[in-house]
């Protein structure tokens, strides 16, 4: 359904710093910056770009919104939320664990980014 994710970031070099190493535990390689200082991304048929806004105003979290990666196992959602923190990220809402709702076993963990886009790694169970 989507040909790619582009977020906001007011700092793209400390949001790569962030979503390299956040990214990075769940197995997707170093972005890269083009020449207009977006950085990219590539992820299988996935794409997921970080961008200063062309408006020029502050970039912002969407309230209500979230961004969820696919993380493979528990222990590599754990590994992102460790390295998203340990790189300028803040950890929100519950700790990461299992939650059950509607007959679904989900592993979660939260994240909100330098720009404070609010995030997740999320594992089925």
């Amino acid at each position: 359904m989507f040909s790619h994710l582009m977020i906001g970031a007011n700092d793209v070099a400390a949001s790569k710093t962030f979503y390299d190493a956040a990214l990075g535990a769940l197995g997707v390689r170093e972005g890269r910056v083009d020449p207009k200082g977006r950085a990219m991304y590539v992820h299988g048929d996935n794409i997921f770009m970080l961008t200063q806004p062309i408006n020029g105003k502050d970039a912002f979290g969407a309230n209500g919104g979230t961004i969820g990666f696919a993380a493979a196992t528990p222990e590599e959602a754990d590994a992102f939320h460790e390295a998203g923190v340990a790189n300028g990220g803040t950890a929100i809402e519950d700790a990461p664990g299992w939650r059950e709702a509607n007959g679904m076993k989900l592993y979660l963990a939260y994240l909100s980014d330098p720009s404070g886009n609010k995030i997740c790694a999320m594992c089925r169970g």
